[in-house]
């Protein structure tokens, strides 16, 4: 769904590089990052959305389960994080899907053995906890971003990382 050009121009202006966090706390969108991410690795389409974000439109936010590639994806949202040089990573799941505390004992502990300072935690208001973070957030939720100041793509710097393009929208 295309948004009002100057809606996608205003999050296009918010949008920065990973490298761009260095020193940074980031405030993550837990399952928007994490489902897109698993979308693109499992060779799913996703899309270059007119606002300049990537999005998968499987719809599996509430039915969403973890699967192999859960890990996959998790190592490598992590990994980019880590060498972007964040100084903090902050992990928001939305506690209403089954199993996120699970799912959040499971990044903390990925997060550690990877040597990535930070936390995941759930929350009943995950999207206006994003919406009132002071630092920048990866998501590609435009509510979200259009309440941020930076926001970041994670899933397409996975894409850059692997090689995998998207379908232009």
């Amino acid at each position: 769904m295309a948004v009002p050009s100057t809606v996608a121009a205003s999050r296009k202006g918010k949008r920065i590089s990973a490298r761009e966090l260095s020193g940074r706390t980031v405030a993550v969108d837990g399952y928007n990052v994490l489902i897109t991410a698993e979308s693109l690795l499992s060779g799913i389409p996703v899309y270059l959305c007119d606002d300049g974000f990537l999005r998968d439109t499987r719809g599996v936010f509430r039915r969403f389960r973890p699967s192999d590639e859960t890990v996959l994806a998790l190592v490598e949202i992590i990994t980019i994080l880590k060498e972007s040089g964040v100084s903090r990573a902050e992990f928001v799941l939305d506690q209403q899907i089954s199993r996120s505390g699970e799912l959040a004992a499971q990044i903390r502990e990925m997060m550690a053995d990877l040597d990535l300072p930070g936390s995941a935690k759930t929350a009943r208001d995950a999207d206006r906890r994003l919406k009132l973070a002071a630092s920048p957030v990866a998501t590609a939720d435009g509510a979200i971003i259009d309440a941020a100041s930076e926001a970041v793509d994670i899933p397409a710097e996975v894409a850059n990382r692997r090689g995998i393009k998207a379908v232009v929208l």
